[in-house]
C-alpha cells in the first residue's frame, strides 16, 4: 500500500512496512500519515531519510541490511520514501539549456553538485558533440553520477568517441572508428573544446557507463530497447571485461554479433531505402536506410509512416516496408521505456504511448532540451515533459 505527498512540483511515496521474521514485509493497510521534507511520522515510526529504493527491493530486505530509517519495534512500523525520476534526454554539449532545466526541475547546487532532496535524474547518453559547451555538461552529469544525484546510459557518440580514440591491433596506425572526414567532423567539438587531460577523463568515465537502465519503476536505454541483444552484450562485458580495449575491439568490428547488438541497442535498427534511394543528412553524410519504429511491428504501415520518425516523401508513401526489418516491439504491460537519440521535431512533446517516451528533441538543432518527470505511476502524460529551448551558440 502506498500514499503520495505532493508539495508543490515534488511528490514522494510512501511505503508502510511490517516487521515479520527477520525481513520487512508489506504490511497491507495505509494509516494516517505526513511527510515533510526528509522527514515526517506515522504512529510510532520515524523518516530520518530518503533511501533512493523501490518497494520490491524495500521489502526484500533484510533486517538491518543497513537501509536509513527508524522503526518502533513493538509495533513493527517502518516508513521508506521511494526517490522518483527525471529523465533527461540527448544533450551534445548544451550547458546553459542543462543547468537551466535542472533548475525548473528543483535541482540546487550544493558544493558544485545539483542535488535534489527527493528525485534523482537518468540521463539518456549523448552528452558530447555539437553543441559550444561540452566540458560543462561533462562536468555536471558526471559529478551528478559520481554523488549519486543521478544515473546514465551510454549514448552513440560517447560509444563513437571510445572507438575513435582506440587504436585497431589489426592495422597499424588506424582506430576501431576510422577518422573519416565524417568521423572528424562528428567529434571536431569535443576534441577542440576539451584539453588532452580532460578529453582522456571523459573516456574513462564512458567506459564505466552501462548501455541500459533496469529499474523496478522503469527501463532507459539510448536507442533500442532488445532484451537480446543487451544480453549479448552484457555477457560479453562478463567474459571481456566491460568496454575493456578487448570488449571494444569486437563490438567495433563490423561482422561480429557483438557489433551489430551495439548497433541496434545504441543506435537503432534501420531498414533499407526503396529502389536504391539516397537521402543526405544534417551532417552531410549520404543515408541509403533510415530509422524505424522498432518498439512496433510494421503491419499495415507505409515505409514512410514505418520511419522514425516519419518521413512522407512520395517514395516512401507508396512503398512498403521491407521483410527482412527486424522490430523489437515493446508490449503495452511493460513498465515505463524512456530513450532518445532519435531528433523528434515536433515543438510539444508527448509520450509515443502511455509507456513509451522518446526524449530526444533535437536540442543540438535549435530543438528543445527535454527531460519527462516520473512520478512513480500511472501512464505517461505530455503534461510531465518539462523542456528548455536552445538559447547558446551553434557550432556543430
Amino acid at each position: 500500500m502506498s500514499g503520495e505527498y505532493r508539495c508543490g512540483d515534488d511528490a514522494v511515496q510512501v511505503w508502510i512496512l511490517h516487521y515479520q521474521g527477520e525481513r520487512w514485509k508489506w504490511r497491507g493497510g495505509l494509516e494516517r500519515w505526513k511527510v515533510g521534507k526528509g522527514s515526517g511520522w506515522l504512529p510510532n515510526s520515524r523518516i530520518l531519510a530518503i533511501p533512493g529504493m523501490s518497494m520490491k527491493s524495500a521489502w526484500n530486505s533484510p533486517a538491518g541490511s543497513g537501509y536509513r530509517g527508524e522503526a518502533n519495534q513493538a509495533t513493527g512500523h517502518r516508513v521508506w520514501l521511494q526517490r522518483m525520476y527525471d529523465v533527461i534526454g540527448d544533450i551534445h554539449g548544451c550547458a546553459e539549456e542543462l543547468a537551466e532545466l535542472l533548475e525548473r526541475l528543483g535541482y540546487v547546487q550544493q558544493s558544485g553538485v545539483f542535488r535534489h532532496p527527493s528525485r534523482k535524474v537518468i540521463f539518456c547518453g549523448d552528452f558530447i558533440d555539437r553543441g559550444p559547451q561540452i566540458r560543462d555538461v561533462l562536468n555536471i552529469c558526471r559529478d551528478m553520477c559520481q554523488q549519486q544525484s543521478a544515473l546514465a546510459v551510454m549514448g552513440n557518440h560517447e560509444w563513437n568517441a571510445l572507438a575513435y580514440h582506440t587504436a585497431d591491433p589489426l592495422q597499424q596506425g588506424e582506430y576501431l572508428r576510422r577518422h573519416t572526414e565524417h568521423n572528424n567532423r562528428q567529434i571536431a567539438q569535443t576534441i577542440t573544446q576539451l584539453s588532452s587531460a580532460e578529453l582522456q577523463q571523459a573516456l574513462d568515465w564512458f567506459r564505466t557507463l552501462p548501455v541500459s537502465l533496469e529499474l523496478p519503476e522503469l527501463r532507459v536505454v539510448h536507442a533500442c530497447w532488445d532484451p537480446v541483444d543487451l544480453q549479448k552484450l552484457q555477457l560479453a562485458g562478463v567474459e571481456l571485461g566491460w568496454m575493456s580495449d578487448q570488449y571494444l575491439q569486437q563490438a567495433a568490428r563490423s561482422g561480429t554479433q557483438l557489433f551489430d547488438s551495439i548497433e541496434r541497442v545504441l543506435k537503432g535498427p534501420e531498414m533499407r531505402f526503396p529502389d536504391g534511394i539516397t537521402l543526405t543528412d544534417r551532417e552531410g553524410m549520404v543515408r541509403r536506410k533510415g530509422r524505424i519504429r522498432w518498439f512496433d511491428g510494421p503491419e499495415g504501415l507505409s515505409f514512410a509512416d514505418y520511419m522514425f520518425p516519419g518521413l512522407a516523401i512520395p517514395e516512401f508513401v507508396s512503398a512498403v516496408v521491407p521483410d527482412d526489418v527486424r522490430p523489437c516491439p515493446y508490449g503495452a504491460d511493460e513498465r515505463p521505456l524512456f530513450f532518445g537519440h532519435y531528433w523528434l521535431r515536433d515543438r510539444v512533446p508527448a509520450p509515443i504511448r502511455g509507456n513509451l517516451a522518446c526524449l530526444d528533441y533535437s536540442v543540438a538543432r535549435d530543438g528543445l532540451l527535454t527531460a519527462y518527470r516520473y512520478q512513480g505511476c500511472g501512464p505517461l502524460v505530455a503534461s510531465d515533459f518539462v523542456t528548455v529551448p536552445r538559447r547558446s551558440a551553434v557550432p556543430v
